[in-house]
């Protein structure tokens, strides 16, 4: 046996442990900064539900302690909330407004994102002209076409009806067509070029390619709409004279006058009414608010 086959081999030396490097400790400086920026972030969310916890426990008081002072009860009254349901027909409002506010929010999403896409995709002339004309029609006052808008309605016979509170929408929204337009122009245009290679059609580039890469754009879309619709008064107040038809804004107005005004004030039933028809509200925001950061975040890695 040689030399070199009887020479021993020598295992390979232990690896070190990796070191890793102690964690920094915050500066003072940085450490007070961080303490004062939690302070503000929770001065302003009691700031901001004040108001609403205020609502909620004023409407559970009793008539004679509902401006009173104190914050939390001293009695409990949940018969206000009876009151308002035996009184109002909350219910029907409830689906009232539940109808208008979808059939506005679905009609005024899917118009925007078409001509938003159109907008963002198609190079014709006088695009930027027309895109102007559109941004312009956001500096004309709801109070100039008020009334002219109501006397078409009045002219074709729907006026009394709910189909003014949700048929304008079908035409798409200046705002809205500018948001979504912005999200568009993000959109790699190769995808769109590709499936045009390969026979798409332009309603399907906006099905299958534009949409669903959309989807947090559409979706804050669709709650910004839902918001603004459930909380619409001035319409309703206009064309609603029926009470079947109320949705709960212009409900609420009902209930204000019969309850809020004159010798007795029942103000506690008018604060329930105001509490069932804020909560749908605030249920909505909770189930969308992801989509309102992934949107953001979404902008902030095109930027």
């Amino acid at each position: 046996m040689s030399r070199t086959e009887r020479a021993v081999t020598l295992p390979p030396p232990p690896r070190e442990p990796e070191r890793t490097a102690p964690p920094t400790a915050l500066s003072p400086r940085r450490a007070i900064t961080n303490v004062l920026r939690i302070v503000a972030l929770i001065v302003a969310t009691v700031i901001f539900l004040y108001p609403f916890v205020w609502l909620v426990l004023a409407s559970l008081k009793p008539r004679s302690d509902v401006f009173d002072n104190r914050l939390w009860p001293k009695e409990w009254a949940f018969e206000n909330y009876l009151t308002v349901w035996s009184e109002a027909p909350i219910l029907q409002w409830l689906l009232n407004s539940t109808t208008v506010t979808l059939a506005a929010a679905i009609g005024v999403t899917i118009a925007s994102a078409l001509v938003a896409f159109g907008f963002a995709y198609f190079q014709f002339r006088f695009r930027n002209l027309l895109f102007g004309l559109v941004l312009a029609t956001m500096m004309l006052p709801a109070a100039v076409t008020m009334i002219p808008v109501f006397l078409i309605w009045d002219r074709i016979g729907l006026a009394s009806t709910q189909i003014p509170l949700w048929a304008p929408n079908l035409f798409g929204s200046a705002f809205y067509i500018f948001l979504l337009r912005q999200f568009f122009l993000g959109l790699p245009r190769e995808l769109f070029e590709a499936a045009r290679i390969d026979g798409a059609s332009y309603f399907g580039l906006f099905r299958h390619i534009a949409v669903p890469l959309a989807r947090p754009a559409l979706i804050v879309t669709f709650v910004f709409e839902v918001q603004a619709s459930w909380s619409e008064l001035m319409r309703p107040l206009i064309y609603l004279r029926d009470p079947a038809l109320f949705t709960l804004p212009r409900g609420l107005k009902a209930v204000l006058d019969q309850f809020g005004q004159g010798g007795e004030m029942e103000w506690e039933v008018v604060l329930a009414a105001s509490v069932i028809t804020t909560i749908p509200m605030i249920i909505v925001f909770f189930l969308g608010q992801r989509y309102f950061v992934q949107g953001i975040a979404t902008q902030g890695r095109k930027g």
